[in-house]
């Protein structure tokens, strides 16, 4: 039987995770909540949801809801995490779980005491576009990684957006450069030691652009930019002593395909297809049922707490700073 979820809010997010369910047997969306009760019932009426509720608390008190997905505003997600965990309920918390290490630490140390699953939603690393990618690399396709090159940029329509609002912890590298960040980090194969980047706010005061330079272990070199003012971007490179990876969509991976070149040699590599929201429903779910850990954990979460919150802390200060 699979794992009943409540979705935590009406946003635009929500609905591609419901998709995503409608493609498996291992997850089943039960129940769906919003602060105005006609929302909820709207979305739910149109997505086919059988229970809406009227406030978040009310789905958190919703027996028959097990697990819940929170795709609020950033600034939101640790305290509904918690709130949902103090109330027995597994978690699939949107990308990024929170800025701040501490509260990451925080809400998984409530998880764990719980004996309840907890996991960051970077639904892009669980498509077979990105297991294939690992696997390229532990071949040795391009030989030992020297530099990963990742961006993730788009425009902005409009000024009014909550992307844009400071209190909801908004901007680029919170909204789209923590796909870089997941990125670099996977294809280095570890946590930066340090970090240096310069940072672009907008008039509200966030970040609409920011580029960043990572230094990893084994003197591993990463870039990292993103920007909500400018064109769309999307690509992830990977310069090895050998030879190159370049993934033109890494992060969506609708287009999944995987360009391998060793100097004048060319393969593309294809993969395929496949709905990496359902993916991540299954993958958690699993964990759910104790089948096997999640994919994505504690630490992953606090490595991306971690580099995020020096980037940010490298902007401010100007200067390079270490990670952790």
């Amino acid at each position: 039987m699979g794992v009943a979820w409540g979705v935590l809010s009406t946003a635009r997010i929500g609905a591609r995770l419901i998709e995503g369910a409608r493609q498996t047997g291992a997850a089943d969306v039960v129940a769906v909540a919003s602060r105005d009760e006609s929302s909820a019932q709207a979305f739910a009426g149109t997505h086919g949801i059988p229970r809406a509720h009227g406030s978040y608390e009310a789905l958190l008190a919703d027996p028959d809801v097990e697990a819940v997905y929170v795709p609020l505003p950033n600034s939101m997600h640790v305290d509904w995490t918690l709130r949902a965990l103090e109330a027995g309920k597994h978690v699939l918390c949107e990308k990024p779980l929170d800025r701040r290490p501490d509260q990451v630490a925080r809400a998984f140390d409530v998880a764990e005491r719980s004996g309840l699953v907890l996991s960051e939603a970077l639904m892009w690393r669980h498509n077979p576009q990105t297991a294939r990618l690992r696997e390229l690399l532990g071949e040795g396709a391009i030989g030992d990684v020297r530099l990963v090159r990742a961006c993730f940029s788009f425009a902005l329509a409009g000024d009014v957006d909550v992307r844009l609002d400071p209190a909801l912890d908004g901007g680029a590298l919170m909204d789209i450069g923590c796909y870089c960040v997941s990125g670099a980090r996977l294809v280095a194969g570890g946590e930066p030691m340090s970090v240096a980047a310069e940072v672009v706010n907008g008039p509200t005061g966030v970040d609409t652009r920011l580029a960043g330079l990572l230094r990893f272990d084994g003197d591993v070199l990463a870039t990292v930019d993103c920007g909500l003012d400018v064109t769309s971007r999307s690509e992830l490179e990977v310069v090895g002593s050998d030879g190159r990876i370049v993934l033109p969509d890494p992060w969506h991976c609708i287009e999944p395909r995987i360009v391998v070149e060793r100097g004048y040699e060319r393969e593309v590599v294809e993969v395929e297809q496949a709905d990496s929201y359902r993916l991540e429903l299954e993958d958690c779910s699993a964990a759910i049922r104790g089948e096997r850990a999640p994919l994505l954990g504690r630490a992953d979460a606090l490595g991306q707490s971690r580099t995020i919150e020096a980037l940010y802390r490298s902007a401010a200060e100007g200067r390079t700073v270490p990670v952790g």
